[in-house]
């Protein structure tokens, strides 16, 4: 699976994905990641990415015109993909909210191109070219790098071989929609802090596969 991000800030995203999950997932060739350079389709010599809104305002719009040129010039690297296959996503505090379900159905993209918007957004026309809008959240944030990093980390830990343990998704929160894990405890069975004392739960001492389960079961919350 290949992610394309389009940004004016490509050095954000050297960290998070040469780490931990995502980085073996790219040593084992599951999913590539490039990073693009909005800048690099601008026309004028001082590499402009903005432009004042059309009837005032107050903050600075990205303009469409490099934009668009990006789109297709990224969309062009690979003809192959099929459109169904492929997804472009604005990254924007206006958009429907990315969840759980969200994560399972980019699964089963082939390609994804996450737009990250900065300023006060983007040229309203530009959604004429997306497939698209997202949020992650009902806040607002500097930009779209952050959220692409978070629609990134989603999937890419449902892709077969990326986690050590598949079963890890199948009993995590959000699993099935609206409800959470059950907790969880590790050792010691009895962690003191001076004459405090904090046990697990007897029941999962116990060795009882059923009742264990029950309490898991029971144990589990949903989500309002």
């Amino acid at each position: 699976m290949k992610f394309h991000l389009l940004t004016i800030f490509p050095a954000i995203f050297d960290s998070y994905l040469n780490e931990s999950i995502l980085k073996r997932a790219q040593n084992k060739k599951i999913v590539k990641f490039q990073i693009h350079n909005l800048r690099d389709w601008t026309k004028d010599r001082h590499r402009t990415v903005d432009d004042a809104p059309y009837g005032g305002g107050a903050g600075m719009l990205m303009k469409i015109e490099p934009l668009y040129d990006a789109l297709n010039d990224i969309k062009k690297l690979n003809k192959k993909i099929r459109p169904t296959k492929r997804k472009i996503i604005l990254l924007s505090a206006a958009g429907k909210t990315w969840t759980q379900k969200s994560a399972q159905k980019h699964a089963n993209l082939e390609e994804v191109i996450l737009i990250c918007g900065r300023y006060e957004g983007v040229d309203a026309r530009l959604k004429k070219f997306i497939d698209e809008e997202i949020s992650v959240g009902d806040y607002v944030l500097t930009g779209g790098e952050l959220p692409a990093l978070t629609v990134i980390d989603s999937i890419v830990r449902l892709l077969p071989g990326v986690l050590g343990n598949e079963n890890s998704i199948i009993e995590e929160s959000h699993a099935t929609a609206g409800v959470t894990e059950y907790p969880q405890y590790t050792r010691p069975a009895v962690f003191t802090i001076g004459r405090k004392k904090y046990s697990v739960p007897k029941i999962l001492l116990s060795g009882d596969p059923k009742k264990i389960k029950a309490w898991q079961d029971k144990q589990q919350k949903k989500v309002k």
